[in-house]
């Protein structure tokens, strides 16, 4: 089963029907794809209004977009493999939990790519403020395998 195939599985879907935006979501530099910062539907700041747990789920949902906006560059998630992710957690100055809510989107990573594809270099840092409020952005890079 391929990534696409584990992806839906998880009920990610790919609606492939987006208008173009103001800015790439997703651009090709040869083999890599780069992400814009996608940001979660979820609002708040983590260590006042925002539960490490609400924050899992915030970073599992801004990398379901990403996951959109990079089938949509390329068609598919199969052959890719995830390089290095950006996690910025909206949270409180006293708040040091950032890896455990950037958790909700690497171990999604984990489930749909497999082996070595889904092993990422990852950073989660805290921002005083984020765009919109949200709770989480996340920016990705992935390789298109050859």
């Amino acid at each position: 089963m391929g990534a696409d195939a584990r992806a839906q599985e998880l009920g990610v879907e790919f609606p492939d029907n987006a208008d173009k935006a103001y800015l790439n979501m997703a651009a090709r530099s040869g083999n890599l794809i780069i992400t814009s910062g996608h940001v979660s539907n979820i609002k708040g700041k983590l260590g006042d209004d925002v539960s490490v747990e609400q924050g899992y789920e915030a970073a599992r949902e801004a990398i379901v977009w990403i996951l959109q906006s990079v089938h949509q560059e390329v068609g598919s998630l199969d052959n890719l493999r995830v390089v290095k992710l950006l996690g910025c957690v909206n949270s409180t100055l006293d708040f040091i939990e950032q890896h455990l809510v950037i958790n909700g989107a690497s171990d999604l990573l984990h489930k749909i790519f497999e082996g070595d594809d889904g092993h990422h270099a990852r950073s989660a840092i805290g921002f005083a403020q984020l765009p919109t409020g949200a709770a989480v952005e996340i920016e990705a890079i992935f390789e298109i395998k050859s």
